[in-house]
């Protein structure tokens, strides 16, 4: 039994089931802070390991959008869970020649784990970078914001319909084995369309409300362009859509947990909503789209490349599952990629 395993069992003991979210900050935090996860070695490959060209499009977005905001001198460039510092690096590198940019540029990166901060000095060498644990000790100043496949592993809350009305879903145990069980809820019931049947499962996660809207605010106070890669759904609704990852196999949830990549899919509808009060929200549009929309095709062919392109945009890849949203603190800027 991994040792992850060993303290929930002890938690569960002692206190009872735990909530989903409880459960899958415990799982997350431990999964990250051990390991460097990605790649053909690991248990996933993001895009920006698939090809350069990812980061080269969003290097593109970031840098227009900064001309569009009238250039501002200093800006902050800031990633969150940047992995292992390749879409930063390709970022950094495809605009090194827009005059007066990278000048401009203070990087920052939200990484708590020690592992990976390891792996990002490493591909950042040359530049000066400060690491934070979260939104809260950013500089006040204007800001470009880039999070790829980040939300998802943001802990979520679970609702499940019992047939009669929604109860909160837990981890518990029966005898030694982890399992899945019901309580009462803690949260309002959710509205959602439609009539739910029993057993259906409605999550949605207080955390990624909270990120989003602060990092909303600061955008609208301080000015800004955020852009939100990751997959997911435009509208809520229902569905269970936590899954744990290992060796790039789909595994069940409550199997070697804390050993594995445990996410869900992101309700952009409620990430949207999180941040119409602070900014404007462009989007969610497919990945595909978004990428074809910044050139990755002419790029592609340039470097010969197309099947990698294809990973990127092709809706049976990433093209489809994967959205793009924006936000930016002038409803008057339009921003590349998401349409006249």
């Amino acid at each position: 039994m991994y040792p992850l395993e060993h303290h929930l069992k002890d938690l569960i003991s002692q206190s009872g089931p735990v909530d989903v979210a409880t459960f899958m900050g415990l799982a997350v935090g431990h999964y990250y802070s051990t390991r460097d996860p990605f790649g053909v070695d690991g248990d996933f490959t993001t895009a920006p390991e698939i090809s350069q060209m990812f980061g080269e499009m969003i290097g593109v977005f970031l840098a227009d959008a900064w001309m569009k905001m009238g250039a501002p001198s200093p800006v902050v460039l800031c990633e969150a869970g940047p992995g292992r510092g390749t879409l930063m690096a390709d970022i950094l590198r495809a605009t090194k020649n827009v005059s007066g940019f990278q000048a401009a540029l203070q990087i920052h990166l939200i990484e708590m784990s020690p592992v990976l901060r390891e792996r990002q000095k490493a591909a950042l060498q040359g530049f000066a970078v400060t690491w934070h644990d979260d939104l809260d000790t950013l500089p006040e100043l204007p800001m470009l914001f880039v999070g790829n496949e980040f939300l998802d592993a943001l802990p979520i809350v679970q609702m499940i319909w019992n047939g009669t009305h929604w109860q909160e879903r837990r981890v518990g145990l029966d005898g030694e084995s982890f399992v899945f069980g019901m309580a009462a809820p803690r949260f309002p019931p959710p509205q959602v369309p439609g009539h739910p049947e029993k057993g259906d499962i409605y999550e949605f996660s207080p955390m990624r409300h909270d990120f989003t809207g602060k990092l909303s605010v600061h955008l609208g106070r301080h000015k800004g362009v955020g852009l939100l890669i990751d997959y997911g759904h435009d509208h809520t609704s229902i569905g269970d859509t936590l899954q744990a990852v290992k060796k790039h196999k789909v595994i069940d949830v409550l199997r070697d947990i804390g050993e594995t990549d445990l996410t869900s899919h992101v309700d952009f509808e409620a990430i949207g909503k999180a941040a119409a009060p602070y900014v404007s929200v462009h989007g969610p549009v497919g990945q595909g789209d978004f990428l074809t929309a910044m050139g990755i095709g002419l790029r592609a062919s340039r470097l010969g490349k197309e099947e990698d392109a294809r990973r990127l945009v092709a809706d049976d890849q990433m093209g489809r599952l994967f959205r793009v949203m924006a936000l930016c603190h002038d409803p008057k800027i339009q921003l590349a990629g998401f349409g006249s």
